[in-house]
């Protein structure tokens, strides 16, 4: 029987269209890794400390420092942005120059 309201679960291959797949994406528990790319869901395997986690830290620390002695930049990590009304992602990180 299925309950009203249930959602299944977001699965690698999985073919969605952009509002099937953040319907399942916000319905998913915490912490969210899951990416739609040209209709095809991407769900990555853990990540490794020295081959991901470390250099993502030092990636993140030198847009920090970055930041920090550059006027008007603003430093993020872990943002979902659509590349296109098609597409989503996730960058590593970004640097962004605020408008005066």
């Amino acid at each position: 029987m299925i309950t009203r309201g249930w959602l299944p679960p977001l699965e690698n291959g999985d073919r969605l269209t952009r509002s099937e797949f953040e319907r399942r994406y916000e319905a998913m528990p915490h912490p969210k890794k899951a990416e739609l790319i040209e209709g095809v869901v991407y769900i990555p395997s853990p990540v490794r400390h020295t081959q991901h986690r470390e250099p993502h830290a030092h990636l993140i620390g030198l847009l920090g420092r970055y930041a920090a002695y550059s006027a008007g930049v603003q430093v993020g990590d872990n943002r979902s942005a659509r590349a296109s009304s098609a597409e989503g992602g996730h960058p590593i990180g970004r640097a962004l120059r605020r408008e005066r």
